[in-house]
């Protein structure tokens, strides 16, 4: 792909050839293994937390609180909490008649060899290791490591040792440090990272040992506990610290003797259901796990199971990133999720960046989620609705009615979002005002509306959807401030998704006014209420009108805000917000000749001097997002609500003068630019989905992936092929498809739930397209095709048509 310096291996396996200390953080994040409930980076068993190595794990949902003390300000942050490692082991040689031997690392002088590989079928990583000293005696170790994908509740790695030119022994410390905190992102150094207290350990026969801890506030209970077996069987020296244990085994070794080691985790936690006690709980659960066959074959089982349901083949290197991609999206967000209080957290449980919070990024995880685990996309929905009364609050405090959704998210459900930030260029701490980004409540809506016309559940619609989506239009239609002289309805204070623009130039307030993408999508939101309304069975109706306080006055200001809400036009294009068309133009060849990659320019002005504030400049797609959520038609229709013509000719004219001024510095920038290219059959589309593909696995954001990926990208470019290319929408009316050619991906295959049905298989070749329906109970599949055409699919067949 562009000669990117992606690895080269076999469609389901992602490798890395020798060892690079530099990449070492990229290594771990992107060989995470995860089952949806929780995460353990692919870090080296070997290693500890430094500079170069970041073991950690993970569970979703698991935040919390602690007070730092950031630029004489006291700051409150709660953070994804980093649970103790499982997997650290250390060894060292004991050949006979010598002294014993150094640690062995990956960063020994004696390493000869190093692999690493990621099964992405099976959801298995092995790390493979060679170590040879200066005599030429040698160690071949290799680790096999995975996160069960069967039982969320458990882990295992299996280590083997051969000995090459030499006999004795390997003295093996197989350990569960439960002295760990959250470092893993440089940034965050002045935030206090310490969250775990209350350490207790407890040792049992069989090689079984445990830890509990707590977490500050508001005090989870994590317990693990590890089964360390031994081959040949040996007993163990077992030391209990104050923060862990450590299990001390010395196991013969020679040529065509190798030895081994199966360290097999059980986690529990005071978040499980039902509840009990965690530490008792994991450890009688270990005790009685099933040894490392069954448990590895337990876990592949589940793993086909999700790759039937998730399957997606698209031919080259582009498939084998997308496959990457699903996998990623799976250990976080799998089946076992929908039995969980979580949301999507923008990073994965790959890492600490952003702490772990929940921001927008559902709105470009769910569309897949739907299509292939409703039930999943159903639970990240009542995650929001859970929280529902956090934004009621939240709307209170501001001063407005319904329900003010936060930026960042996280267990709560209050605004989590850091109000200073570091710029690392120039070293100041700043204000930070992304808070003002509205626009969320919009997205948690459009969510709601979009999950229930694909999948067809309107019992969540009527109850939670409704309660979502009435308070959000409540919150818009209460914050729209008439301005006389316009005769229009204003949005002022607010961010956009560009994010660079909080306020204007040398304004005492931060914020700017009537960002066109926050204006329309309310707009859309206050539509939707109005529809819902007047589709809502009677009784359920009366009784939200009751419950709300909801009279016919305030729904007639829903639809006259939802018509008169204020688009800024400059120059014959949507204007990004009021007044963008007035800034400066950057010399943006300047910047680039100076700087090189320039897709953080707000911090590279700052650093400066300067504000991005003063520029015609876009961090990523803001105004074009409306072409990532709305067809073409749906977009138009809603501009002439709002009383503006928006043809081709104006779109196309928006398009490429936005395309000219955004420095792409979000993962997600590239995607919707090739999303939206795409779809217009515009030049350069390819351009911009390789760089949405390739931004993690290749690291083009500034390196930042080793903290964590960017899950919202990852999913966003498995929809751009499956919904985006092929024009797909499930609806109503049944399965919409209408592809556009993009030559570099001429054919693919995928499978979905539809109209009742799930592995319903598209196959899309150029001018064709196929689809087939497996048997079963349910009537036949209805699909719309281009121009209109109807046709249905029964169970258990396969059509073909020509597009």
């Amino acid at each position: 792909m562009g000669g990117r310096p992606v690895n080269r291996s076999s469609r389901w396996t992602w490798r890395y050839e020798g060892y690079d200390p530099a990449r070492e953080r990229l290594v771990e994040a992107l060989c995470t293994l995860g089952n949806g409930r929780f995460a353990t980076r692919g870090s080296a068993p070997e290693c500890r937390a430094d500079a170069v190595h970041y073991p950690g794990t993970y569970l979703a949902g698991c935040y919390d609180r602690r007070t730092s003390l950031v630029d004489g300000r006291a700051v409150d942050n709660e953070d994804l909490v980093n649970l103790p490692n499982w997997t650290l082991l250390r060894y060292r040689c004991l050949p006979e008649d010598r002294p014993a031997g150094e640690w062995l690392t990956p960063d020994s002088g004696r390493l000869r060899h190093h692999d690493v590989r990621l099964d992405l079928r099976s959801g298995v990583l092995v790390r493979t290791l060679y170590f040879r000293d200066d005599e030429g005696r040698g160690l071949r170790v290799g680790h096999t490591r995975f996160v069960h994908m069967g039982d969320p509740a458990s882990a295992a790695q299996l280590t083997t040792f051969h000995a090459y030119g030499w006999s004795g022994e390997i003295e093996v410390e197989s350990v569960l440090d439960g002295d760990v905190v959250n470092a893993g992102v440089e940034r965050y150094h002045h935030l206090e990272g310490r969250h775990l207290t209350g350490h207790r350990t407890e040792v049992r026969p069989g090689g079984v040992a445990g830890l509990s801890c707590r977490t500050r506030s508001p005090g989870h209970v994590v317990a693990m506990a590890v089964r360390t077996d031994t081959g040949p069987a040996r007993r163990t020296r077992t030391t209990a610290t104050s923060t862990g244990t450590v299990q001390v085994y010395r196991l013969p070794v020679a040529r065509g003797r190798p030895a081994r080691v199966v360290k097999t985790l059980a986690l529990r936690t005071s978040l499980d259901r039902p509840s009990g006690e965690p530490l008792t709980a994991a450890l009688d659960a270990v005790a009685h796990a099933p040894a490392f066959p069954r448990l590895r074959a337990a876990h592949e089982a589940a793993w086909r199971r999700l790759w039937d349901e998730g399957e997606l083949r698209v031919p080259g290197e582009a498939g084998r990133v997308l496959l990457l991609h699903v996998f990623h999206l799976l250990q976080t967000l799998s089946p076992h999720t929908a039995d969980l209080d979580v949301g999507v957290p923008a990073r994965g449980l790959h890492g600490e960046a952003y702490r772990g919070h929940v921001f927008w990024d559902e709105l470009f995880v769910l569309p897949y989620l739907g299509l292939h685990f409703p039930e999943v996309a159903r639970s990240l929905l009542l995650y929001r609705h859970r929280r529902l009364p956090a934004a009621r609050e939240a709307a209170r405090r501001a001063g407005r009615r319904g329900a003010m959704f936060p930026w960042q998210s996280g267990g709560s459900g209050e605004e989590e979002t850091q109000r200073l930030h570091l710029n690392p260029r120039s070293g100041r701490w700043l204000p930070d005002h992304s808070h003002l980004q509205r626009h969320v409540g919009s997205a948690v809506a459009y969510n709601v509306w979009k999950y229930v016309r694909a999948t067809g559940d309107h019992g969540f619609l009527h109850r939670e959807g409704a309660e979502i989506l009435l308070e959000t239009a409540r919150y818009w239609a209460g914050s729209a401030v008439r301005d006389p002289e316009l005769g229009r309805y204003r949005l002022r204070g607010v961010v956009g998704p560009d994010e660079y623009h909080d306020a204007y130039p040398g304004a005492p307030d931060p914020g700017i006014d009537d960002n066109a993408y926050t204006n329309v999508t309310a707009a859309w939101v206050l539509a939707r209420g109005l529809d819902l309304m007047a589709e809502l069975p009677a009784a359920r109706c009366a009784e939200l009108r009751e419950r709300f306080d909801l009279h016919d006055e305030e729904l007639a200001l829903w639809d006259d805000v939802s018509r008169r809400l204020h688009l800024p036009f400059h120059g014959g294009v949507v204007s990004q917000f009021e007044g963008f068309g007035e800034l400066a133009e950057l010399d943006w060849e300047a910047y680039r000749a100076r700087y090189g990659d320039i897709r953080r320019l707000d911090r590279i002005l700052e650093a400066e001097g300067d504000t991005v504030n003063r520029y015609q400049a876009s961090k990523q797609a803001d105004t074009l997002m409306l072409g990532y959520l709305f067809r073409p038609e749906e977009l138009a229709a809603l501009f002439a609500r709002l009383g503006h013509r928006l043809d081709d000719e104006i779109w196309r004219a928006t398009v490429e003068y936005y395309l000219r001024r955004t420095s792409h510095g979000s993962t997600l920038s590239s995607l919707v630019h090739g999303w939206v290219l795409a779809r217009m059959q515009g030049p350069g589309a390819w351009r911009y989905c390789e760089e949405a593909l390739l931004a993690d696995v290749a690291d083009i954001q500034g390196g930042t992936t080793g903290e964590g990926i960017h899950l919202g990208a990852m999913a966003g470019t498995v929809d751009l092929v499956e919904r985006g290319i092929t024009g797909l929408e499930a609806g109503p009316d049944g399965l919409r498809v209408d592809p556009v050619d993009l030559r570099e991906l001429p054919r693919f295959a995928f499978t979905l739930c539809c109209g009742g049905h799930r592995g319903v298989r598209v196959r899309v070749l150029p001018g064709r397209l196929a689809v087939r329906v497996p048997a079963g109970p349910g009537g036949p599949l209805a699909l719309v095709l281009p121009g209109g055409r109807r046709c249905g699919v029964l169970p258990g067949q396969e059509r073909w048509f020509r597009l």
